[in-house]
């Protein structure tokens, strides 16, 4: 990144037009995925980086508060799709991006499960020991969407045992799957 006093261009103008265009739509899908635009383009900017960045170079490419990228780094790391690294001869910290987009795929699926799913089946099983006194309708109501997350959980766990080559050959034949379950 060079001197914006001095009149040169910052990093962020230095992104190629690709990574650029990239690095604001998954922003935007942050917004749709219920994620902050920021930490989504922190994110976006570290998987495209061939090489570990600092938190100042992040908030200088991406023109955000620093104290935006410290919020969002600790965040991504919670997440486990991000890690620090540390350079011979640089204190700093230096943080990058999980590249196999197959595990970091798989490590979103589990946090979002841990996340919104394991509590919503959690509340699920609690409300229905205590709905006693609730009319059947609600009560059957309840026990049918239990009885899909405790499904889907299920579907999952098995999915989440296969190794990850097998995953990835059976994405890659939807018509055939297709053809089988039919």
């Amino acid at each position: 990144m060079t001197d914006e006093s001095a009149g040169t261009s910052t990093s962020s103008e230095r992104l190629s037009p690709v990574a650029r265009r990239f690095i604001l739509h998954w922003g935007e899908m942050g917004i749709r995925w219920g994620i902050n635009r920021t930490m989504a383009q922190i994110h976006a900017l570290l998987y495209l980086s061939p090489r570990p960045l600092q938190a100042e170079e992040i908030a200088g490419t991406l023109s955000v508060a620093r104290s935006n990228v410290s919020t969002s780094l600790r965040e991504l790391q919670g997440w486990g799709i991000v890690r620090v690294v540390h350079t011979l001869g640089d204190r700093r910290d230096h943080f990058e991006s999980l590249k196999d987009v197959w595990e970091m795929f798989q490590i979103v699926v589990d946090e979002r499960k841990r996340r919104e799913l394991d509590p919503t089946t959690a509340m699920l099983r609690e409300t229905i020991t205590q709905a006693g006194g609730a009319d059947a309708y609600t009560q059957a109501r309840l026990r049918a969407m239990l009885e899909f997350f405790e499904s889907m959980t299920a579907f999952y766990s098995g999915f989440r045992k296969l190794p990850s080559g097998a995953l990835r050959r059976l994405a890659k034949m939807p018509g055939k799957v297709h053809k089988l379950l039919r």
